[in-house]
């Protein structure tokens, strides 16, 4: 008996739409210029690899079943999906990749990130955007493994990685802020290590699946709620819940309402240093500044190395005001 792949081809399909538009087997036959026996026998081949009827031969005219019309219904959806997927290799054969993956930092705007998917998928392009959400060097480690393109947001300082160039995109200010109820809201001056310690902190998971992690901020023996994104931090801060540094851009409404009050710590002011990178095909090596005004150790890739998708995030990236506004546009205006 043959399988049901050997059996429902497009031509397959094709004849049980023609019979059931013209109402019997012999119209059906005639139209595609084909003997009834031949169309009879390609019917009771896909029946019998189905193992249902498709046709009700109680009358006259030839009738699909309900299994039947399901298969029509089925296959025409199916040869709509061939049709695309060949248009679709068409158009990747030109240079656009099949999928590209991106990694934006929990700290990175996503709605200045969907406003740039949006404007990606105008061009109408047959690449498959996947977005995935990392923190601290999880977003680099994606791209280290393999399993991103391009990352946005990256903060952790990493050397000679093969195959992967960066670019700085700017500094991103952190400042101390607790709820107006939390008890270091009262404290005058400027607050010393020893008083943090007696306080819950927030901190937000470094999602890296390779050692600790990194943690930023934090004071030995200090009591830690620990939490999945920024988000979460800035919820549980504005609760009273704990304390922390908040990106400055995120807290700033909260700040300008008196739901957050910041605070003087005796630290130096936090400010992290923000890059992107992508998997370059001609890339040897890229070095991760660790501070500000630190020197890029490479050259972007020439854009004949990479997919027009990638190409595309690129140049949108390279543009001082895409850059501030994945930094700071953390507020729909």
């Amino acid at each position: 008996m043959h399988s049901v792949r050997d059996v429902l081809t497009p031509e397959a399909l094709g004849l049980i739409e023609a019979v059931h538009r013209t109402g019997s087997l012999a119209a059906a036959a005639r139209e595609l210029g084909v003997v009834p026996s031949a169309l009879t026998y390609r019917v009771r081949q896909m029946e019998d690899a189905l193992d249902v009827l498709l046709f009700d031969r109680s009358s006259r005219q030839a009738r699909l079943t309900e299994a039947g019309h399901e298969l029509l219904r089925e296959g025409n959806r199916l040869l709509i999906e061939l049709d695309a997927v060949a248009h679709r290799v068409k158009r990747v054969a030109t240079g656009w990749e099949p999928q590209l993956t991106i990694t934006a930092d929990g700290v990175i705007s996503s709605t200045t990130l969907f406003e740039l998917c949006e404007a990606f998928y105008a061009l109408n392009p047959p690449t498959r955007l996947r977005i995935r959400s990392e923190t601290l060097s999880g977003t680099w480690e994606t791209l280290v493994a393999g399993q991103a393109d391009l990352a946005i947001g990256c903060i952790v300082e990493v050397t000679q990685s093969r195959g992967i160039l960066n670019r700085p995109m700017g500094e991103l200010p952190f400042v101390f802020a607790v709820a107006p109820h939390h008890p270091l809201a009262g404290e005058s001056g400027s607050i010393s290590d020893a008083q943090l310690q007696q306080h819950r902190a927030v901190a937000v998971a470094d999602t890296t699946l390779r050692g600790a992690g990194i943690s930023v901020g934090l004071l030995g023996g200090q009591d830690v709620l620990t939490v999945p994104t920024m988000q979460y931090k800035l919820e549980a801060q504005l609760r009273g819940i704990g304390c922390g540094f908040l990106p400055e851009c995120l807290a700033r409404p909260y700040l300008s309402t008196g739901r957050l009050v910041a605070k003087t710590v005796d630290r130096p002011r936090r400010a992290m240093a923000m890059s992107y990178a992508w998997r370059g095909h001609s890339a040897t090596a890229a070095t991760m500044p660790a501070k500000k005004g630190a020197k890029i150790g490479t050259q972007p890739a020439p854009a004949a190395a990479n997919g027009r998708a990638l190409n595309w995030w690129l140049e949108q990236l390279a543009r001082p005001t895409t850059q501030l506004a994945l930094l700071e546009r953390h507020h729909s205006v």
